[in-house]
């Protein structure tokens, strides 16, 4: 399943209901800097993304056994009890009740996966619609792990489809003043213990925490990033964030919030 440029129909921002974090994200590393840093077996090939939107295709890393595989997942979570595909897509799960809701106790016990990203974007309320984008990254630029679940689901026609959602925790000091949440993300240290079956759920529980305060940085950035279609570097190239309120393009007050 290659990694598409477009929003899928199951995904659109216009869908509604999407609450805890913003809905794009960014994959710059190449493949093969990927699989040295996360250690898959497989050798994907796939593009640079700056706009990876909701019900897109999104590569994961899962744990076999006792290694590391690449997987391409749908970003929007279907339970896999689920009788039809939901209204809006579960692209995201709170680290404070994934372990008790049904759509995710399943995955938090047995299918656990990280998301490799360059930055993800998040939208902070200006006056009136407006709303600022920020790219936010490491501060040293390198890529990193989100925390996430996935799970498998049968649709009518018996064929099976690769799902997954994103861990969100409460913001750090960093995103406070932008967003009340952000994804959860690991430390490279932290990685084994949260594919590991054998980690207790009081250890998993404890791995979902904020990031530090100083490892991440805030970048606002033009609202081309508001529509799902744009792609390329020159969306996270920073900009007054006067001029990123006020600047064309989807209109920052279309923009639902969803870490």
């Amino acid at each position: 399943m290659p990694l598409s440029s477009r929003p899928s129909s199951r995904g659109g921002m216009a869908a509604g209901g999407y609450q805890d974090m913003c809905g794009r994200y960014a994959l710059i590393q190449p493949p093969g800097a990927l699989r040295a840093l996360f250690g898959f077996e497989e050798r994907p090939g796939f593009p640079p993304r700056y706009n990876v939107a909701p019900g897109q295709p999104v590569p994961v890393v899962r744990r076999e056994g006792t290694r590391r595989h690449f997987m391409l997942v749908c970003w929007g979570l279907i339970p896999s009890w689920a009788k039809e595909e939901p209204k809006t897509p579960i692209i995201n799960a709170r680290a404070e009740t994934c372990a008790e809701k049904p759509s995710f106790r399943g995955p938090f016990r047995h299918r656990r996966c990280l998301m490799p990203a360059d930055g993800f974007y998040e939208w902070k309320p200006g006056r009136g619609r407006a709303k600022q984008p920020y790219f936010i990254r490491r501060r040293d630029g390198k890529p990193f792990a989100m925390a996430a679940l996935w799970d498998v689901w049968m649709a009518g026609n018996g064929s099976e489809i690769d799902t997954c959602a994103v861990i969100t925790v409460a913001a750090n000091a960093t995103l406070a003043p932008i967003h009340g949440r952000m994804p959860a993300i690991l430390d490279e240290a932290e990685w084994e213990a949260w594919l590991d079956p054998s980690t207790s759920p009081k250890d998993l529980m404890a791995l979902l925490k904020p990031a530090p305060d100083g490892l991440l940085e805030a970048i606002p950035v033009g609202t081309r990033i508001n529509a799902a279609g744009n792609e390329g570097p020159a969306l996270i190239e920073p900009v007054p964030a006067s001029a990123g309120e006020s600047g064309s393009g989807a209109g920052g007050g279309g923009q639902l919030d969803l870490f």
